[in-house]
């Protein structure tokens, strides 16, 4: 059995890289955390539950679609349990546009047994039986709605612990996309992913579970130090703004929420020259209708957000790099 990592807070050792096929040529993945919209400065509350966007889901499914991505929708209870929205994504899953897999807010997902904090907030931080029973609660949700169980997973707020690698493989799941390479939440009482790979690789207790973490390049004059200085950078505070003000250094993930298309192309090209073979990019799927998210105020940054996606989708064709479905993934690996 491929060596693995048992614990997703761990750095894998390089015997648990995933030897990426040649023959499959570079890839990327577009990943929505597909959740309710609640207000992002406000505490957590329970009764945040609202789903309201679901043209403007349609909207984009269709846009992404004729472009030949198949998403990956990972979707929480809040949404799964709403008559329109469950009924949208099934329809995809049974037309095969797109893939439902979970995405795990403790504070809207049964069953409500702890108290709403920050803290729990992050599902890893639950005592392990009250995480499992969470998931497994959103799992059998989402396959008693859509109708496959669902394969993909990812943490809400990026928030694993230390036994949710095992929990996932003794649910069934197959593929892990939480681990967010070069992010540290430890402020908000939530993980470090300093120094993790940008590579897929084997996790799991019995190395069952494809990790494929979130794509983050650092990009500048000073790119290749990346991931020397800007974690001292960010505990400088002011500093950090001042290098990435100057084009010195800067550490961009691919999404469209806060990131230009000029600075996501710039992160392509850190990532392919730093041979990644999968590029993930994810969003969150309130994102797609104004006033809910602090990135689609209005209408217009709506219409912003498309052109984002032609510019990127645009570069990444002129460098080859062709969508990656889950079913490709899983039957490549």
């Amino acid at each position: 059995m491929a060596l693995s990592v048992a614990n997703l807070l761990d750095r894998p050792s390089p015997a648990a890289a995933i030897a990426w096929p040649q023959a499959m040529g570079r890839r990327f993945m577009l990943w929505i955390d597909t959740e309710e919209e609640f207000d992002w400065s406000a505490p957590f509350s329970r009764n945040a539950t609202q789903v309201s966007v679901v043209a403007g889901m349609a909207r984009f499914q269709a846009f992404i679609r004729s472009a030949g991505v198949k998403p990956i929708y990972v979707t929480d209870y809040a949404v799964i349990d709403d008559d329109a929205a469950s009924a949208l994504l099934r329809s995809w899953v049974e037309e095969g546009r797109a893939d439902v897999g979970a995405h795990l807010h403790p504070w809207v997902n049964p069953p409500h047994q702890e108290e709403v904090s920050a803290f729990n907030s992050y599902a890893g931080n639950l005592p392990p039986a009250l995480e499992r029973t969470k998931l497994i609660a959103l799992r059998n949700r989402i396959e008693e709605r859509v109708g496959v169980r669902p394969l993909a997973y990812r943490a809400g707020r990026y928030g694993v612990g230390p036994y949710t690698a095992g929990l996932l493989e003794e649910a069934g799941f197959r593929m892990d996309s939480s681990v967010r390479s070069r992010f540290d939440y430890r402020a908000q009482h939530g993980p470090d992913f300093s120094g993790m790979p940008l590579h897929p690789y084997r996790a799991g207790p019995e190395g069952k579970l494809i990790e494929l973490p979130l794509s983050t390049a650092y990009v500048g004059h000073l790119g290749s130090w990346g991931e020397q200085l800007h974690p001292r950078l960010q505990r400088t505070g002011a500093l950090a703004g001042a290098f990435s003000r100057f084009g010195l250094l800067s550490r961009v993930p691919l999404t469209p929420e806060g990131i230009s298309a000029a600075e996501c192309c710039a992160a392509i090209d850190s990532l392919i020259a730093e041979d990644v073979p999968i590029l993930s990019f994810s969003f969150h799927s309130p994102t797609v209708e104004p006033g809910h998210t602090p990135y689609t105020r209005n209408a217009a940054d709506v219409e912003r957000f498309y052109r984002w996606w032609d510019e990127v989708l645009d570069h990444l064709a002129r460098h080859d790099v062709q969508p990656l479905s889950q079913e490709e993934l899983l039957a490549a690996l």
